[in-house]
């Protein structure tokens, strides 16, 4: 199962970037599970005087997320494609948020352009994971700029391992993601995201790696709607501090 990595995907993202704000409108419960993923980073008193982490942030839904969750919080969102990083600082925001270009694999080069922002107090990652080659060492990398005992929240596609997941995700991407991509002239795109999700962790799986990347208090947390089984919240935190 052939799937695309690296500067090849960023590239993809980049021209599927016009289009995508559109498309992920179009599912039901996108925006909504973003926002539910967020809270459940807990994070207090809306956030102030916390540093969050929106790694992969694409065109900034979630980073309008955890606005909703922690509006007064400094958000700095680290993504790969330039294209996408273009629609999301195009976007009215407050001056507490910032954008890098980077790759996750580069996130000590990416925070070190973000003076004065790590060691962060939350992390959020959303669709990431299976995108990326070496998840392992991407997970390594987040710790490394967290503080004590802070929070992560990764927002996932990651079945549970039973067929009726794998079949109705198919199901959907040959209904309606695929025939969208094609369309618009990113099929490529749109069957990496079906494959990558088949290809990828279960949702225990990938609970599983987190806890041998040295996360505590790991949990996998479903989400609602048609994708029950098939998307998860995974929510953790870094050693140390309080929980």
């Amino acid at each position: 199962m052939s799937l695309l990595r690296d500067a090849e995907l960023s590239a993809a993202f980049d021209h599927a970037s016009r289009t995508y704000d559109t498309m992920v409108a179009a599912s039901p419960g996108y925006h909504g599970h973003l926002r539910r993923s967020a809270r459940r980073l807990r994070l207090p008193a809306g956030g102030r005087g916390l540093r969050v982490l929106d790694l992969g942030c694409g065109t900034g839904a979630s980073t309008a997320a955890l606005l909703r969750a922690a509006p007064f919080a400094r958000v700095t969102g680290v993504d790969a494609s330039a294209g996408m990083l273009e629609r999301a600082r195009a976007k009215p925001w407050p001056p507490e948020v910032t954008f890098v270009h980077a790759p996750a694999e580069s996130l000590a080069e990416a925070v070190a352009t973000a003076p004065g922002d790590a060691p962060y107090d939350a992390v959020f990652a959303a669709y990431l994971f299976r995108n990326v080659a070496d998840p392992d060492a991407v997970l390594r990398s987040v710790r490394a700029v967290m503080a004590p005992g802070a929070r992560l929240a990764v927002h996932e596609y990651a079945l549970t391992g039973r067929p009726v997941d794998r079949a109705v995700w198919t199901a959907v991407c040959r209904g309606f993601v695929v025939p969208w991509g094609r369309r618009h002239g990113d099929e490529g795109l749109y069957r990496h995201l079906w494959r990558s999700v088949l290809s990828f962790d279960t949702a225990g799986e990938f609970a599983d790696r987190l806890r041998r990347a040295g996360f505590a208090d790991v949990r996998a947390l479903p989400l609602p709607g048609w994708g029950t089984g098939i998307t998860h919240t995974f929510t953790a935190r870094a050693p140390g501090g309080r929980p």
